[in-house]
């Protein structure tokens, strides 16, 4: 049973389990997450997900469809997180796959970017494997978490068809 997609499954966020999606959030990550995250959590539709691993929800990525300055897109990963039992169990990555995927069918998204705390290398090497770079640091991006200073992880995406 080397494949673990077997045991992976992901469902669109909607009212009726966005509870799930906020106790994950509690159990990931160190900030709390307000009513607007999860409005616009909602109104992404499928580009934010919950993953269950043998039916139980262990991991979500949530975004926000951006207007970009000059026109088109960007998708920003407000949220990736797996419960930390099932980590390496290639969730993150289906999670991450899935919106990637999604953005290549949609040819208005231009850019994909996130915030990562500059501390968390994990994290950060995760991204590049999928081709993200850092393209800036903020200083004191977070208000209650040391460090507070994140790094802006971006990946210009090439509309499919044209030449990369």
């Amino acid at each position: 049973m080397g494949e673990h997609d077997l045991q992976v499954s992901l469902d669109t966020v909607r009212d009726k389990n966005v509870m799930q999606l906020k106790k994950l959030n509690c159990a990931i990550f160190p900030v709390t997450y307000q009513d607007k995250f999860y409005t616009d959590a909602l109104t992404s539709g499928d580009f934010t997900k919950l993953a269950y691993y043998n039916d139980i929800c262990v991991g979500s990525i949530a975004c926000r469809l951006e207007k970009r300055d000059g026109g088109g897109v960007q998708l920003y990963i407000m949220t990736l997180g797996v419960l930390a039992p099932y980590r390496r169990l290639g969730i993150g990555t289906k999670l991450l796959k899935h919106v990637l995927d999604l953005c290549e069918q949609d040819q208005s998204i231009l850019d994909v970017y996130l915030h990562v705390q500059i501390n968390n290398n994990e994290a950060i090497e995760f991204y590049r494997k999928f081709g993200f770079d850092i393209t800036d640091t903020i200083r004191n991006y977070y208000k209650r978490i040391d460090p507070p200073h994140c790094h802006v992880l971006s990946k210009h995406l090439v509309p499919a068809g044209k030449p990369k």
